[in-house]
C-alpha cells in the first residue's frame, strides 16, 4: 500500500532542510500565552499531538506540565528525544489512534498538524481518538491556518535556497484542499513532493467539534491569542472542552 503523503515527506531529510528555521521564540510565547489562558493544574498531563521535533512540548515542559510528544515521523520523535527527560517523553504515534492507557488533561496540536486527510472522516478520527484520551472537561488546544486569508494569499510560485539546495514550490487550490508541490534535487537526483491540507473554515470546525463531543470555548487569530478575523488573521486557533455526558 502507498504511504500517505504526511508520512512519506515528514520524514524525508528534505523536509527538515527545508523548515530548519521554525522560529523556536515564536514558540516560547504563543505557549505562555496559552499557560495564561488556560489555567491547567500544576504538573497536569498533556499531550504534544504531531509534535515535531518538540519545541512546543519542550516549552510545555518548561512551564510544569508533564509533557508526552507524539509524531508519525520517526526522524522527528528521535530529535525531539534528544530532550527528553523526567516529565518529557516522545512516541512514534498515529494521531488517528489512541495511545493505550493514557489520559490528560490537555491536548495541543498546533502549527496547522490536522487536516492532512483526504475527507472529513480522518478528521473525525483524530478527534475521536483525542476525545478517548482526555479526561472529562479535558481541554484541546488546535492551532491552524486561517485558509481564507491563506487562498487570498498564495504564492503560487516560488524559490527557497537552503543549504545549498534550490527548492522549487508551486501552490494552488483545488477547490477542497491547499496545496504545495515542492520539486528540488539532492543527492544526485530530482525529488518531487506534495502536502496537501484540507481548506477547513470556522464552521467546518466547528461541525467537528460537535459532532466529536466537545464544546467550542474560544477562537483567537494569532499567536498573541487576539480576536479572530476570518480576513485579517493569520491563524484560526480554537480551545474546545470535552462535554460532559450530561452536556451530550
Amino acid at each position: 500500500m502507498k504511504k500517505e503523503w504526511f508520512a512519506t515527506w515528514f520524514d524525508s531529510p528534505f523536509y527538515h532542510i527545508l523548515y530548519k528555521y521554525r522560529d523556536g521564540q515564536e514558540a516560547s510565547v504563543f505557549m505562555n500565552q496559552l499557560n495564561e489562558t488556560l489555567a491547567l493544574p500544576e504538573s497536569a498531563e498533556v499531550l504534544d499531538l504531531a509534535c515535531g521535533k518538540g519545541r512546543h512540548a519542550l516549552t510545555l515542559h518548561q512551564l510544569g506540565y508533564r509533557v508526552t510528544g507524539a509524531d508519525l515521523s520517526c526522524k522527528s520523535i528521535q530529535e525531539a528525544s534528544r530532550c527528553a527527560r523526567e516529565g518529557l517523553e516522545f512516541i512514534v504515534h498515529d494521531m488517528r489512534d489512541v495511545i493505550p492507557g493514557k489520559q490528560f488533561q490537555a491536548v495541543f496540536n498546533l502549527f496547522t498538524s490536522f487536516g492532512y486527510f483526504d475527507d472529513r472522516s480522518g478528521n473525525l478520527q483524530v478527534l475521536s481518538a483525542v476525545h478517548t484520551m482526555l479526561e472529562e472537561e479535558g481541554l484541546l488546544v488546535l492551532d491552524f491556518m486561517n485558509a481564507e486569508k491563506v487562498i487570498s494569499n498564495l504564492i503560487a510560485d516560488e524559490k527557497k535556497e537552503i543549504d545549498g539546495i534550490t527548492f522549487h514550490i508551486q501552490r494552488h487550490y483545488d477547490g477542497q484542499h491547499i496545496r504545495k508541490e515542492i520539486r528540488f534535487w539532492g543527492n544526485d537526483e530530482e525529488h518531487f513532493f506534495t502536502e496537501r491540507v484540507q481548506a477547513l473554515t470556522p464552521q467546518d470546525f466547528y461541525a467537528l467539534m460537535d459532532e466529536s463531543g466537545f464544546r467550542v470555548l474560544n477562537t483567537y487569530g494569532d499567536f498573541a491569542l487576539s480576536p479572530f478575523d476570518s480576513r485579517s488573521s493569520d491563524r484560526f486557533i480554537i480551545i474546545a472542552q470535552k462535554k460532559t455526558c450530561k452536556q451530550f
